[in-house]
């Protein structure tokens, strides 16, 4: 078993237990008290370079990366510093986050929400929209086509803006397919950790050309943003490199004038 597959199973035993404290009819009764989805689009394909900043504590890969006893006040940080999204980590086991951190984090910001997690069911969908986010990941390496697809449209329902993650050719055509038009290129390996800041470069051309294109992992700074961008990225997504930073603020600033 990959890290990915065993991440996945880890994430829907948690998902059982909240199922049965929480029934999805019961669930779906909340979502008319969730604050209207915000849309992300028109920042994302805004010209420059545009920063979804995570709040992120912990990776499988490095471990433990920053304490984040306020996702609330790092998120504001963020969006002081001109992020066009924010990232939250809601996956427990792996990355040591929660719902709570999306509901701090939505109650403080204006700026658009990312739920990012292991979505499989449509259950989560229903709960990442009911706890206030207005994007949603859906990674294409975890889904087989009739899910994705599945999940992909109940997701525009909802008002959520589904992120389409690819990190192979076959899915990158996958997500072409779908029409999708929110594509991230991961560059790391989800089944054995490894980065290479290389990948976003050999998928962009197999993406939606209408598309926005999103790189994602192994972005060290400004210099590797500029690279991406070059290279055809209109967003960034960044999390252990902000959140080690003394001044998430000014690093997000950094990243945003990093390309033209």
């Amino acid at each position: 078993m990959g890290v990915l597959d065993d991440i996945v199973a880890g994430v829907l035993e948690d998902l059982a237990e909240r199922e049965q404290r929480l029934p999805r009819a019961d669930l779906e009764r909340q979502l008319d008290r969730a604050p209207a989805p915000r849309d992300p689009m028109p920042a994302f394909r805004a010209p420059g370079i545009q920063v979804i900043a995570e709040v992120k504590r912990s990776s499988p890969s490095k471990g433990a990366l920053a304490e984040i006893s306020d996702p609330a006040q790092l998120a504001a940080c963020y969006a002081a510093g001109g992020a066009a999204a924010i990232s939250v980590l809601t996956e427990r086991r792996r990355f040591g986050g929660s719902l709570d951190d999306l509901d701090a984090v939505r109650a403080r910001v204006e700026t658009p929400v990312l739920r990012k997690d292991f979505m499989v069911t449509e259950y989560q969908l229903v709960e990442a929209r009911a706890h206030g986010a207005d994007l949603a990941l859906l990674i294409v390496a975890s889904l087989d086509q009739p899910t994705l697809v599945r999940l992909h449209d109940l997701a525009v329902e909802l008002g959520l803006t589904p992120l389409i993650e690819v990190h192979t050719t076959d899915e990158a055509r996958r997500a072409a397919d779908l029409g999708a038009a929110l594509v991230g290129v991961n560059n790391r390996n989800l089944q054995t950790l490894e980065v290479d800041i290389a990948q976003f470069a050999r998928l962009v051309e197999h993406l939606p050309a209408e598309a926005v294109k999103v790189a994602e992992s192994g972005l060290r700074g400004p210099d590797d943003v500029a690279r991406v961008a070059s290279e055809g990225a209109d967003v960034v997504l960044v999390g252990e490199s902000l959140v080690t930073q003394a001044d998430p603020t000014t690093a997000v600033a950094a990243l945003r004038s990093s390309a033209p």
